[in-house]
């Protein structure tokens, strides 16, 4: 098959999945458990100005193996485009970290199926953020080479991940990412930080702006009380004489 015979292929491949691929809507619980953690990933990665894509309910398609669309997943050194899928053989990699959210239903393929098939894959990082029970459960690959998980236990609550670089905490029924001592905001948090920060600035200039009125009033009336003290001055040497 010729490159552009391929290209047509994957053009082809379908940007959707189908009711029976997906698991049924759970919600706001799983939407905002997705979402939270894509707005934390994506400006953290923005801020450090590197090259990774962070995406949600992707089609991803595997050579020889059938699409699914997890939740969140992580490629390192992928252009941050938008795309409609991922094709492991044109983006020329597969993916590097994937989280499924889980609220409702059967775990089983969340905590069972796909932590044997997506270890198959050779995905190094998987994370479960089972909303129902409120807790983590995490796996890596021990190596490069090996296909089968090994757990991440948490160091002080909080799950390491070596592929993105950060430590996963839950906290009061959100999930939370660590840059060592640095928690990394959710783009709502993000904003009120900095319309915070923008009240308190417009409070210290309002409050300089009414100090130098105040400054301009009081040399104002300084000068106005030394013009009267001039002309009285005046009035008495006139009498004098």
């Amino acid at each position: 098959m010729s490159m552009e015979e391929r290209e047509r292929v994957v053009e082809s491949l379908p940007a959707e999945v189908t009711w029976d691929e997906m698991a049924m809507p759970e919600g706001d619980l799983h939407s905002e458990g997705k979402r939270q953690a894509l707005g934390a990933l994506r400006g953290y990665f923005k801020q450090q100005r590197r090259r990774v894509y962070v995406g949600t309910e992707l089609p991803i398609y595997y050579p020889g193996e059938r699409r699914f669309a997890p939740d969140l997943l992580v490629v390192l050194d992928a252009d941050p485009h938008l795309r409609g899928k991922w094709v492991v053989s044109r983006e020329g990699k597969g993916l590097d970290w994937v989280m499924e959210v889980h609220v409702g239903g059967d775990r089983k393929k969340d905590a069972e199926y796909n932590v044997r098939r997506y270890a198959r894959l050779g995905i190094p990082g998987y994370f479960i953020y089972d909303r129902a029970r409120e807790r983590l459960e995490a796996y890596r690959l021990p190596s490069p080479e090996a296909r089968e998980y090994v757990r991440i236990e948490p160091r002080h609550g909080r799950y390491p991940s070596e592929v993105l670089g950060l430590e996963l905490q839950l906290d009061e029924e959100r999930l939370r990412f660590w840059a060592g001592n640095a928690l990394l905001l959710e783009p709502e948090e993000m904003n009120e930080r900095l319309r915070g920060m923008l009240d308190g600035a417009q409070r210290r200039a309002d409050e300089e702006a009414r100090q130098r009125a105040e400054e301009v009033r009081r040399r104002e009336e300084a000068e106005r009380r030394l013009a009267e003290l001039q002309v009285e001055l005046e009035r008495l040497k006139s009498r004098g004489e």
